[in-house]
């Protein structure tokens, strides 16, 4: 691509894109580093913090295809964690009376050792598990009140569409339970109650995902709904019309 092509697209000069790339624009203005940001899908903190010609081929690859840590998720922070007594990781919980104060002191090891412990056999070895609980009835027929357990999502790329996540939401200290897909630089979050319509959040307002694995529940599966019986019945009168078929020609 040519540096006129290029600066059409980024919406600047080309004289001030020949500045940004010979080095000779000391401190480039916030507005281009969102063009460049936006156009190249490379992070701000990327475009920064990294010297991107010291990086090699296999990287900028990486980089090239949408798999930026920063834009990823993969170097917000390390995951606070507590231990038991065999130096074991713990499984917390967190209650809905802690729900608010999780987004503020989800790092803060002081704030983890409040929260219930416990641990439950089975569980996969590798990765870090807590229990959140359910609220409203955005995701029938996973009944309210139930209690997820995930496990802590460290690169965000990797989750396919429609993934059931907890996400941990900044802005109103909160956290929602969803099928998740990451799109460029938001999310798109579904609810399994179609009643209620998928939304996108920027990925930046988002703290953790942790990826769905069970489910805890004091509430039995109800009966077959109306829905159920009417697609047995339509399947019981498929099978009909296929035996009077087979009967006429034999």
């Amino acid at each position: 691509m040519s540096q006129e092509e290029l600066s059409l697209k980024l919406v600047i000069s080309r004289s001030k894109l020949a500045a940004h790339e010979s080095g000779k624009t000391i401190n480039p203005p916030v507005e281009d580093l969102y063009r460049f940001s936006d156009f190249f899908k490379v992070s701000i903190d990327t475009l920064l913090k990294v010297n991107l010609e010291k990086l090699g081929e296999l990287k900028l690859r990486d980089l090239e295809a949408g798999n930026d840590v920063y834009l990823a998720g993969g170097n917000i922070r390390v995951l606070a964690i507590t231990v038991d007594k065999s130096n074991r990781e713990n499984m917390e919980y967190v209650p809905i009376k802690a729900k608010a104060g999780y987004a503020a002191g989800h790092n803060d090891p002081e704030f983890l050792a409040t929260l219930p412990k416990f641990s439950l056999p089975n569980l996969p070895k590798e990765g870090t598990f807590r229990m959140f609980p359910t609220v409203g009835d955005s995701m029938l027929p996973i009944p309210e009140g139930s209690d997820i357990i995930c496990r802590y999502v460290e690169n965000w790329t990797a989750i396919k569409p429609e993934t059931l996540c907890i996400v941990i939401l900044k802005a109103n200290q909160d956290f929602v339970f969803k099928q998740v897909t990451l799109k460029e630089k938001t999310f798109l979050l579904k609810s399994l109650n179609t009643i209620y319509e998928p939304y996108e959040i920027r990925a930046d307002e988002v703290l953790e995902l942790w990826q769905f694995h069970s489910l805890h529940t004091t509430q039995l599966p109800e009966n077959g709904t109306d829905m159920d019986k009417l697609m047995k019945m339509m399947l019981d009168m498929k099978r009909e019309i296929g035996s009077i078929k087979n009967g006429r020609l034999l």
